[in-house]
């Protein structure tokens, strides 16, 4: 079968950063007051930038398709020729901008240039865009194509709008209840980012610059072992199960912010890591990978209170990856999710550390219910 390299590299962030300070500017305040959990929630997840796809009068400037061709146009410098030789489309995310059409056809829209190409969007959350990225390469294994694109993408931060939460907030004073939101759902409020990453892949390396080869993709999920975590459009009830947005009122939907995005902290702190690690140990016994060689680890972090935890595990576990092998930019950039590891990744490259030879491992957890996906990449 053919090698498969990604040989170039890029993303898109939507208007300029947006700091900690800002954050509210942005994404409003629910009852015309400054949230308790946000200084907390910051203070925790080490996060001084990240961006929105929003003006302050939370008014959207680009679609999540936009944000993605955005980040493909600048594979090739968005030159019409080389965009007609992609063979391929693959892109992932955790929330399209609609339900139908499918989000990578919204993405291909944006890219008239190109073909009657096949156009593929696994659905997810964080690991969407690695279930993208693999697609693209068991593709170019078969040998179906000589050329693709994959891309991860985040556009969240409307969903985060104060005004999504307005209705539920007034609900509770008029029962008076705590009127502040529930931790599951403020929190989140300051975690997300929005942008966008995209691999160039194709089974002939150049011969100039540096190429990626891509080793193996290899992904788990729990969900037969442990209940819903983070979700959106339906809700959770006291049994564990899930309520579909479908089986609520017009009216239900808006007096309890179905449509907004929620964690079970509790869940996500009892198993995020503990079952990463368990991914992480398959995935290195089925590869016989040995991680001594491995130069740079690449974890998608949701926030840094988690990185000594993992840190902490690797040791009790005789996992070689210790903390200077890390590379991360989630205080500079925010948690982009689904795009998050391209980001990493084109940083990456263009930082000029690389060297012929290096090994990469790409780790990207999801806590919706519980899956991971680990990558090599080799440099060559």
């Amino acid at each position: 079968m053919p090698e498969v390299y990604i040989t170039r590299t890029s993303h898109f962030f939507p208007n300029d950063p947006v700091s900690n300070d800002e954050m509210e500017q942005y994404l409003g305040t629910i009852g015309e007051q400054a949230s308790k959990s946000r200084r907390i929630v910051l203070r925790s997840n080490g996060i001084e930038n990240r961006f929105y796809a929003l003006d302050k009068n939370g008014n959207p400037t680009h679609t999540n398709a936009e944000i993605t061709s955005l980040a493909i146009r600048g594979l090739v410098d968005n030159d019409p020729q080389k965009l007609k030789e992609i063979e391929l489309l693959t892109c992932g995310t955790s929330i399209p901008d609609q339900m139908m059409p499918s989000h990578a056809v919204m993405v291909h829209g944006w890219l008239p240039e190109t073909g009657n190409i096949e156009v593929i969007s696994p659905a997810g959350n964080c690991c969407s865009g690695m279930h993208a990225f693999k697609y693209a390469y068991l593709s170019m294994k078969a040998g179906g194509v000589n050329t693709a694109v994959s891309a991860g993408s985040e556009r969240l931060s409307r969903m985060l709008h104060a005004d999504h939460f307005e209705i539920e907030y007034k609900k509770m004073q008029e029962l008076e209840n705590n009127p502040n939101l529930a931790f599951e759902k403020d929190f989140l409020r300051w975690m997300l980012s929005d942008g966008a990453g995209a691999f160039l892949m194709q089974t002939e390396k150049p011969d100039d610059g540096i190429s990626l080869r891509v080793e193996w993709v290899e992904g788990n999920s729990f969900a037969n072992e442990v209940e819903t975590c983070m979700y959106m459009a339906n809700d959770k009830l006291e049994d564990g199960t899930m309520k579909s947005f479908m089986d609520y009122s017009q009216q239900e939907l808006l007096e309890k912010s179905i449509l907004s995005v929620k964690q079970d902290v509790r869940l996500l702190g009892d198993n995020i890591v503990r079952l990463g690690i368990k991914a992480l140990q398959s995935s290195v016994e089925k590869h016989n990978l040995d991680l001594t060689g491995v130069k740079y680890f690449l974890p998608h972090l949701s926030s840094f209170f988690f990185r000594d935890k993992i840190d902490v595990a690797f040791r009790e576990h005789n996992i070689d990856l210790p903390l200077e092998k890390w590379y991360t930019n989630l205080n500079e950039v925010g948690n982009i999710g689904a795009g998050s590891v391209y980001v990493m990744i084109d940083e990456l490259i263009k930082s000029g550390k690389l060297e012929k030879g290096d090994q990469i491992l790409m780790m990207v957890p999801e806590s919706a219910r519980f899956s991971y996906v680990y990558s090599l990449l080799t440099v060559c």
